[in-house]
């Protein structure tokens, strides 16, 4: 218990790494596991594991997020600064610049999860009122706000993460050990829902070892799919495709909680299917692995990651772990960020 909640969800790590923590299991990426990370590495190879930040393409696989707007900056004589000769502000200058900026949805492709992304109706002060809270108790409204949390004279559309911005866990560098599973290669492009046995059996068949502080990594095929559709993507043959976790499966929440894993991270859209239909009368998360992973535990999630060249190069070298560097933008007040994650193998 802290100043901020008395209750805590059941099976949660709200305290586990003290009453002010931002980042959760990320605090298990420590200077002694960074060095067991790096025996990992061997042949000296690197890996991107991002895909180009114009893709999926378009809004059709997630209409609320749209690809990155490019644009020349301007010179304070309103000129574009772009191909912009320095000799017509000084004939002495050679010199030749360019320089733009971006509008870019922070989660519209490769991208980290912060734990300010997914919170919860719960009433975590013990007053017997559900209220809008995030891992660690951070309140919305309070610490997570929105527009309208913010004074209208400061707002323009204003939000910020006061608490759980994304700027705790790029300041981490997150670097540590990765490990893959390959469940396109057990799976093919099929859509199925991995549950705890099916999950099991592949990392027993595949002599996958998983251990705490571990960055999990899986494999399904789906952003491979997603670039051969080259930024024309097929939203309704991508919603069908290739495997998604269960997340009603209460056997996998429960190893996803024992495992000690510090980030789960997936090549798909949203790890589970995040177009699930629900029945009129369930009551519960409408996606169960993010209210595990993010309110819950404190376990950042990854998604749309690029990993086929990678997971080829493991398969080859019957190899499934590997050193992997993944801070997100340093970016203040966000709760999500685009990423450009690097495996070495």
């Amino acid at each position: 218990m802290n100043n901020r909640w008395k209750n805590r969800p059941h099976g949660s790590t709200w305290g586990d790494f003290g009453p002010d923590d931002e980042i959760g299991r990320i605090n298990l990426l420590t200077p002694e596991r960074r060095l067991e990370a790096v025996k990992e590495v061997k042949a000296g190879i690197s890996f991107c594991l991002s895909l180009p930040l114009d893709y999926p393409g378009g809004n059709s696989v997630n209409p609320k997020r749209f690809p990155p707007v490019l644009r020349p900056t301007r010179h304070s004589d309103n000129s574009h600064y772009y191909n912009l000769s320095w000799r017509d502000y000084h004939p002495g200058f050679e010199d030749v610049s360019s320089d733009d900026s971006v509008l870019l949805h922070t989660q519209y492709s490769t991208q980290w999860d912060s734990l300010g992304h997914a919170g919860a109706l719960f009433d975590a002060d013990g007053d017997g009122i559900e209220e809008i809270v995030y891992y660690n108790g951070w309140k919305g409204g309070d610490h997570i706000k929105g527009p309208s949390d913010i004074a209208s004279s400061e707002q323009n559309g204003t939000v910020k993460a006061e608490r759980l911005g994304i700027e705790n866990m790029a300041a981490t560098c997150v670097q540590g050990r990765g490990v893959l599973i390959d469940l396109h290669k057990h799976f093919g492009d099929e859509r199925v829902f991995v549950g705890f046995d099916d999950l099991e059996r592949v990392i027993r068949e595949d002599r996958v070892v998983i251990e705490p502080g571990d960055m999990l990594v899986l494999h399904t095929g789906w952003s491979t799919m997603l670039y051969g559709m080259k930024l024309k993507p097929n939203a309704e043959k991508l919603h069908s495709s290739c495997a998604v976790l269960d997340g009603d499966d209460p056997k996998l929440l429960d190893w996803i909680e024992s495992s000690q894993i510090s980030a789960l991270v997936s090549d798909n859209f949203a790890i589970e299917d995040a177009r699930i239909m629900r029945s009129s009368d369930y009551q519960g998360p409408r996606l169960p692995i993010h209210n595990k992973c993010l309110f819950k535990l404190g376990v950042p999630l990854g998604e749309l990651w690029y990993l086929e060249e990678l997971a080829k190069w493991l398969s080859v070298n019957e190899r499934n772990r590997f050193f992997l560097t993944a801070p997100p933008l340093r970016l203040t007040g966000a709760v999500g960020s685009p990423v450009t994650p690097v495996a070495t193998v």
